[in-house]
């Protein structure tokens, strides 16, 4: 075991953002950068194509709906590097607008990747994260547009930073799936985005997550949600106005953060600036 050598895993980053994070964190990080992804060619091949332009990172399978990839990616990085120093959660998924699936349908596979395949992903890998580590979830815009669009006595919970819990988040998006299913999410406050309801996920899961770390006696690890902007990738079907190199720009920036770092911490963060995270008029 190298226990003493650093190490930066990216989810979902054989393409994309995720894939110039990667870039950019093996031009910048002292330590070992891990492209993952659920395809084991598509990922090799954005090995090689790092390669190509001389940043050497490496290549783990993981497909972050799938418990098992997680807890074999978890054995993996305690055997070889006793610990994890960069976690960027990029790895998701949106329905196309065009998409014909049924929303209740849409609702159930977005929660289920972006909210609890990330929530998953950091259950299992933040017992490895070492002093100083950096946590990136990706979050959106969306959420703050979603968050907006929800019903006061619903915002009111989700901005409430001292209180809400990770159970109760896990309770509230169970009962959007849920309710999805009968037409009646709008009862329980809950707009028409399962991707934006998806991402208020990930950014209250980011500031309990840093809550909770206040706990930990592990010193300094920092958590932050973020916004990468409206991106030119296959998630925006190429409408994006972004590159994917200025997309990854906050990402890189939080995922890099001094030590000692005292603020962002626990926050929504879009081109490198604290967003609001609070009840507002729809």
């Amino acid at each position: 075991m190298s226990g003493s050598k650093r190490v930066a895993v990216v989810t979902g980053s054989n393409k994309g953002i995720g894939y110039a994070v990667v870039r950019g964190l093996c031009k910048q990080f002292d330590g070992d950068v891990y492209v993952t992804a659920r395809n084991k060619e598509l990922g090799l091949k954005a090995v090689d194509d790092l390669k190509k332009e001389g940043c050497n990172a490496k290549f783990y399978q993981l497909d972050i709906t799938k418990p098992d990839t997680i807890r074999e990616l978890k054995a993996f990085l305690q055997d070889s590097y006793g610990g994890l120093d960069i976690l960027v959660n990029n790895a998701g998924i949106a329905y196309k607008q065009s998409s014909t699936a049924p929303f209740a349908e849409q609702a159930e596979v977005t929660i289920k990747t972006n909210f609890t395949g990330t929530l998953d992903v950091c259950e299992e890998l933040f017992p490895l994260l070492r002093p100083h580590a950096r946590v990136v979830n990706v979050s959106s815009m969306v959420s703050q547009f979603a968050l907006r669009k929800c019903r006061a006595d619903l915002q009111k919970k989700l901005v409430d930073r001292t209180r809400i819990t990770m159970e109760e988040m896990k309770t509230l998006l169970k009962q959007f799936v849920d309710s999805t299913k009968t037409g009646t999410h709008k009862d329980f406050g809950w707009p028409d985005s399962a991707y934006g309801c998806s991402k208020i996920g990930v950014t209250v899961m980011s500031i309990i997550q840093q809550r909770e770390l206040k706990k930990d006696a592990r010193a300094d690890i920092v958590v932050n949600a973020c916004c990468p902007g409206y991106v030119d990738t296959d998630l925006t079907s190429h409408k994006g106005t972004k590159t994917i190199d200025q997309g990854a720009d906050t990402l890189l920036y939080l995922a890099m953060l001094p030590p000692n770092t005292d603020s962002p911490k626990g926050e929504f963060v879009s081109d490198r600036t604290i967003g609001k995270w609070e009840i507002t008029q729809a």
